[in-house]
């Protein structure tokens, strides 16, 4: 039997050995139920953070660290990588060129008179929900006020962040419409009200759906094995792509409906073209 065989199967047996330690050994005691854990889970009553002497929930942390992260990451880009770009693009521009070009294409096709910002927004929209939703999968701790340690959620796990971004994206669709038809434009806005609702709520259920699946799966002993690592990673990895492709595209839809000059400027300006044509 060759080394890398025997070093796989010496692994299994150590694995198998440590499953049955576990199972056979007494369960710890649980500070809550799991009714309390999931209940937690969505308002942050008693696993909260202290922050500069308050104490807030840890989805504002998460929130603050992805925020700096993305922040010192963009820099460093700009600073670093952005002013070398060469007319053959490496691996690393390339995949920066497509990322920004997919919602550079996206705002062009849902808004194709007005788009120069709307790209740069969902742009920023889609990198923080996927890389916020991807925080989750790095299990970094915290310290609550009551001396627990817990792991920082995804941001928009916490029904404020969610909320925050949905009605961002909302004032980023009215300023299309002021932009392009005045006060009409506030009035096409106004009329979807429903809309910050909407997106802010898709936000919050998709991802918490997926906290509280996982906060169940870990709580039983029984299945806190194997399946916790495909259960997370899969949901996180799902709602990560899913709700950037959606709050971006549903940004972008209602964005150029907005901001399309309405059909009696497209009158007025070819009766006002038509008199210069018969002079010309």
């Amino acid at each position: 039997m060759s080394k890398q065989k025997k070093g796989f199967v010496l692994c299994m047996v150590a694995a198998a050995v440590m499953l049955v330690v576990s199972l056979l050994l007494p369960a710890a005691p649980k500070g809550e139920t799991v009714q309390e854990a999931m209940r937690d889970a969505v308002l942050h009553e008693s696993n909260r953070i202290d922050l500069f002497g308050k104490e807030v929930n840890p989805g504002l942390i998460s929130a603050m660290t992805v925020s700096g992260i993305l922040l010192v990451v963009a820099a460093c880009l700009r600073i670093f990588v952005i002013p070398r770009f060469q007319y053959v693009p490496g691996r690393l521009q390339l995949l920066l060129e497509e990322l920004v070009g997919l919602f550079d294409r996206m705002a062009k096709s849902n808004s194709p008179e007005r788009n120069g910002f709307l790209g740069a927004y969902i742009f920023g929209a889609g990198v923080y929900i996927f890389t916020g939703t991807i925080f989750e999968l790095f299990g970094l701790q915290a310290v609550t006020t009551q001396g627990h340690s817990i792991a920082l959620p995804a941001p928009l796990s916490d029904i404020n962040a969610a909320i925050a971004l949905g009605c961002l994206s909302y004032l980023v669709i009215l300023s299309g419409g002021v932009a392009s038809n005045g006060m009409r434009g506030v009035g096409r806005t106004l009329k979807e009200f429903s809309l910050p609702i909407s997106m802010s709520f898709r936000l919050f259920g998709a991802l918490l759906s997926g906290l509280l699946v996982t906060e169940l799966v870990y709580y039983y002993t029984a299945l806190s094995y194997v399946l916790p690592v495909v259960v997370g990673v899969l949901f996180t990895l799902l709602h990560a792509l899913i709700q950037s492709y959606v709050l971006t595209t549903l940004t972008s839809l209602f964005y150029g409906e907005v901001s399309e000059h309405s059909a009696s400027e497209g009158k007025k300006s070819k009766k006002q073209k038509t008199p210069q044509a018969q002079n010309a």
